[in-house]
């Protein structure tokens, strides 16, 4: 992507990352909470314990935490690419470390490495109240659900409803709760299995879907949930010339599988457990079959201009939590800092689940049939830019996350720097086509 796409040279790029790696960093709360909840686990490993836990125990807020090994290898992405990794000393001593032969073995080959492909796929774009909304395909389910509830809700006068009002939290929760029973009938890696995406985002399906709203809820039938770890990352990043990449990235679990790879600090995922492992499913496992997400990177436009580009990290729970910023945004009229920031609702089906601040409203929603849990918060950490005459960005509470902004460029041409007293000549550019010589320093 960054070779097709890209502006500046890849080692321009990964050379920040080095610095981090190699200089080390200040660890925050979030960081260092992280890491002693993980701590017990991470202790089994010596190789990620040394590198996440140098004095033997979790660092504490203010700490600084070097990765030199995984700075060396940045530095090897940085001279030969992908094949450090597909084909290169990287993989190999991945593969090594997959093939202890003890419990904590696992089934990557070199073969494997040199043999992945990624696949570029046409992104899915749905509309909502004047906008086009982009999102990523199968086997990402946001695309294709964020769409689906967008047309439901496109029938009610949301804005009217009022924000955070019982009647908006039902039907929030009613929608969320129709795709997620979708979600589980068609999700899927498109390769292996047939994901009816015209019909799923087509406007005649929502209005059908919308007979299933029910007036006031009642429990469904048990089922087993989904599971997706919560500890993913999410960037968003636009330029002057109207390039944007938001772009949502994970290892599933707190720190992945909890191992690294000696001499690399490569922290390999544990994105496996996102697989059924009951064969003949649509999740089972079967080699080459790519595992379905709720990762969702989205873009809003309106006449092919970029109005609005966000997204965040937390599992299951992050393509509904998009949903609702776009509602915010488009509904209910906020600001980009108000729509990151705002309370969250959630559910698959069953329990909804709701943010403190939304806790005023927790009768009420019981009182329409909903069990209703509180919690501390909905998802991660949501990270967001808005365009118009300039760009705004705006990064929530729910992890760190920071808003950064460049300005300014080169000097215009022939603009000189006068540390005293300014030459009593025009400068040469101001000389239209008029020859001058060198002026001297009086």
């Amino acid at each position: 992507m960054q070779a097709r796409y890209g502006k500046l040279p890849f080692a321009d790029i990964v050379e920040p990352a080095i610095r981090l790696a190699a200089r080390g960093f200040a660890v925050t709360h979030y960081l260092s909470g992280a890491i002693g909840e993980a701590a017990g686990e991470l202790s089994q490993d010596a190789e990620i314990a040394r590198i996440l836990m140098p004095s033997g125990s979790a660092p504490q807020a203010g700490d600084r935490l070097s990765m030199g090994d995984y700075a060396e290898s940045l530095r090897l992405i940085q001279r030969e690419g992908a094949a450090a990794l597909h084909g290169g000393a990287l993989g190999q001593a991945l593969a090594v470390r997959m093939l202890t032969g003890g419990d904590d073995a696992g089934y990557v080959t070199e073969a494997d490495l040199r043999d992945y492909r990624s696949i570029e796929r046409k992104p899915i774009i749905g509309t909502y109240r004047g906008f086009e909304v982009a999102g990523p395909p199968p086997p990402a389910s946001s695309g294709v659900h964020i769409t689906q509830m967008l047309n439901m809700l496109e029938a009610y006068d949301v804005a009217g409803m009022g924000f955070g009002t019982p009647a908006s939290l039902h039907i929030l929760a009613e929608v969320i709760r129709i795709a997620f029973a979708d979600r589980r009938a068609h999700s899927g890696d498109p390769a292996f299995v047939d994901v009816p995406v015209e019909r799923l985002t087509s406007k005649a399906y929502a209005a059908q879907c919308r007979d299933q709203i029910r007036q006031a809820a009642s429990l469904a039938a048990p089922y087993a949930p989904g599971y997706e770890s919560h500890d993913t990352t999410h960037v968003t990043v636009a330029d002057r010339d109207g390039n944007i990449v938001t772009a949502t990235h994970t290892i599933n679990g707190l720190f992945g599988a909890r191992l690294a790879v000696p001499g690399t600090g490569i922290i390999p995922n544990n994105y496996m457990s996102n697989f059924d492992p009951h064969p003949g499913r649509a999740l089972s496992v079967v080699p080459g079959k790519r595992v379905p997400t709720s990762m969702a990177p989205m873009i809003l436009m309106q006449e092919d201009k970029p109005i609005y580009a966000l997204g965040l990290p937390g599992g299951l729970r992050i393509f509904p939590s998009a949903m609702q910023a776009i509602v915010n945004l488009v509904d209910h009229k906020m600001s980009l800092q108000e729509a990151v920031e705002a309370p969250r609702i959630w559910t698959q089906g069953q329990e909804v689940e709701i943010e403190r601040a939304y806790e005023p409203q927790q009768a009420a929603l019981e009182a329409l049939g909903h069990e209703v849990r509180v919690m501390p918060h909905i998802g991660g950490g949501m990270n967001a830019i808005a365009f118009g005459e300039a760009m705004t960005g705006a990064a929530c509470w729910r992890a760190d996350g920071t808003v950064a902004a460049l300005g300014g460029g080169l000097a215009r041409p022939g603009v000189r720097f006068w540390p005293d007293k300014a030459p009593l000549e025009k400068a040469p550019e101001e000389k239209a086509g008029a020859e001058t010589a060198p002026v001297k320093p009086a």
